[in-house]
This record gives C-alpha cells, structure tokens and sequence, in this order.
C-alpha cells in the first residue's frame, strides 16, 4: 500500500431515522443492500450449508438440521422484514433489532435472558482505496449464532475452511465458540491494517530523512487519521471482550472464555500497536516542521547576511547619490558644506574601491565569526 500522492478515502455514515423515534424502531438506510443469508449446519460429523434470500431457507434447515449448531450469516440488511421475523421466531427484544439496524453502534457485549448479543466494528480498506468502517452484529442463542453484515463481501473465508476441516474445537464448541471465532478474525484484519501502516510509516519516514516536502504532512495525517479511526474501535473492543470474560451466560461457557482470554491479549497487543504508530506519526510531524523551521531560518541568515554587506554600501551609495552642487551654476559662487567629492578626480574609482573595501572586510569578520561554515 502506497499512500504517496493520494487521499484515503472515508465512508461517509449518517444516522438514519426521524429525531423522537419510538425505542425499537427499525430504520433501513436507503443504500442498504438486500440480504443473502447463508446458513451453516454442522456437528462433528457433518457440515450442511445452503444460500437463499429470505427465512424460509433457514427454516427449512432447522428442520433438516435439528441436531446440529446453526450459523445463519446474514449480508446485507436491505430488508426490515427479514430483521422482524428473525426477532420474532427467536423472541429478539424489539431494542436489539434497532441495534443491527442502526448501523453507528460502538463495540459492546449485552447479555439477556436465553440469548447474548454482541457488536464490532469491521474496518478494511478497499481496492479503491476507501477506508471502510462496518458494523457486524452477532446474535448467540442456544444452539444458533446470527451474525450481520452491511456489505456482500465475504470476510470470513479462514472460518469457513475451518468448518470445512472440521478440526479444531469450531465444530465441538457451540454457538459461543463460533462468536469468538468470528471476533479474532476481526482482531486479524486490524492485525493486518496495522501492518500497512506501519509499513507505509516506515516510507514516509525514509522519504523525511532523504528529501522532505509538504506531501509528508499530507500523508503522515491521512495515516494518523486511520489510527484514530482504529483506536475508536479498539477501545471498546477491548471492554466488550472483558464483558464476555466477565458474564455467567452459559452460552459463553468456560472452554469459550479460554478462548476469548487469548482475544483479550490480541486486543491489548493492537491497542499498544496503535497509540506506539500515534506518537511516531506525532513525531514525524514534528520533525518535518523542525526541518522547514530550520531550512526557513538558514534561508533568513543567508538574507541577513547579505543584507548587512549591502547596508553601508547603499548607505555610501545614497550619500554620493545626493547630487548637492559644489558651486552654484548660475554665479559660479563655491557653496559652503556641499559635497566637494563629486567633482574629485578619479572620484568613482575611488567610492567603488571604497564600498569594495567595506564589503571585503565584512565578509573575512562574518567568516572569522564561523557564520559562512554554519549555512
């Protein structure tokens, strides 16, 4: 990823809905995508998996399915519908649904009767070099874990080959374990975002020490400007993995939170990560200022250098440049405290000799003085 010459494009999000809107409403942005949903089926002995575009096709592998763990993975919230006949057939509390919906929720874990609820923050950039912040939201209820994405992308591949495997405790370890699954694939991408910009310091960083221009503040604050993005999201990231240690839900079981233990840790390394890329940013700029500073001031002393050779010179030049006439053309009378000089002969050989002289001598004190050595 190069950065250089270019502008990190962000999405813009606006919250959608009318100010006053009853609790629970659900409020479809007018560019939200239609859904896919994809459901997973499996156990330790077998992996179901099927695609459509409404409920039924979730239903219809409950039915073929029903000793099995459920992930139904849900692209696109285009469909208001959809969200309320989820929430109805699984009892959603009507709150939860606005939640998925309302697509400017910060990270966080809530826990209710016979379900648990949690969002993350899933920041990537795009081919088109979009720095893109979206919501995914997971519902874990006995044996079925809903996930919901805004975009068709697919993000998940490196969970999907691990339920193709069927290795690992993915399979054994229920609903919970697939929710954490999915959070540390999460962590990996800001893993792998952090990488890219570290990357990309490390340029802008060789490109300051070998020949600094104003591009270097252009781009050290489009990377700084990720890293807030970034620590927005990690922070409370941080906080709702802490709430999954903390819960006695039995959905999160203690096998899961040896799990999530090890997410903690990554989201403390990211975190680290972030605010260690922050001060170098911070220190960049810094130096790229002190730099112009120093470059401005070496520019102003060579000025003023030049300047004080000049100065008695013009002031020679501006007292023999007077013209007050010796004598008066008229009378030919000699006028008294005029300028006799400018009729001596030789009389401007000897003022160029002298303003000469003046700047030479100028110029051997300033290089004595050590001034020449230091520009």
């Amino acid at each position: 990823m190069n950065i250089s010459g270019k502008r990190i494009r962000y999405n813009p999000r606006r919250k959608v809905g009318n100010i006053g809107d009853s609790p629970g409403a659900i409020v479809i942005p007018e560019d939200a995508l239609k859904p896919i949903i994809s459901v997973y089926s499996y156990n330790t002995k077998e992996l179901v998996s099927s695609e459509g575009k409404n409920i039924k096709v979730v239903l219809d592998q409950f039915k073929k399915c029903q000793d099995h763990t459920h992930w139904i993975q849900v692209r696109g919230l285009g469909d208001a519908t959809l969200i309320e006949e989820i929430g109805s057939i699984l009892t959603i509390n009507p709150l939860v649904l606005e939640d998925i919906t309302n697509i400017h929720q910060r990270p966080k874990f809530d826990e209710y009767d016979d379900y648990v609820f949690a969002v993350s923050r899933m920041i990537m950039f795009t081919k088109d070099y979009e720095l893109t912040n979206h919501q995914f939201s997971a519902l874990v209820k006995d044996n079925i874990i809903i996930t919901f994405e805004e975009t068709h992308e697919e993000n998940f591949e490196g969970v999907k080959s691990r339920l193709k495997a069927g290795k690992g405790a993915i399979r054994t370890a229920g609903a919970g374990y697939m929710c954490y699954a999915l959070t540390d694939t999460i962590l990996d991408c800001y893993f792998a975002l952090l990488a890219k910009l570290g990357d990309q310091l490390d340029v802008v960083e060789d490109r300051l020490y070998a020949s600094a221009d104003k591009t270097i503040m252009y781009d050290v604050q489009q990377l700084k400007r990720t890293l807030i993005v970034l620590r927005r999201s990690c922070w409370p990231e941080r906080d709702k993995i802490n709430d999954m240690l903390r819960t006695e839900s039995p959905l999160i079981n203690a096998e899961v939170k040896m799990f999530l233990k090890d997410a903690y840790d990554h989201c403390i390394q990211i975190m680290d990560l972030i605010e260690s890329y922050k001060e170098i940013t911070s220190s960049i700029m810094d130096i790229y200022l002190s730099m112009v500073s120093n470059r401005m001031n070496e520019i102003m002393k060579v000025l003023t250098i030049i300047s004080v050779i000049f100065i008695p010179l013009t002031f020679v030049a501006g007292i023999y440049g007077m013209n007050f006439s010796r004598t008066d053309p008229v009378t030919n009378k000699v006028m008294p405290d005029n300028m006799p000089e400018l009729y001596s002969p030789h009389g401007y050989i000897y003022a160029i000799g002298g303003m000469i002289l003046i700047g030479v001598i100028q110029v051997v004190v300033f290089w004595k003085k050590g001034w020449f050595s230091k520009l």
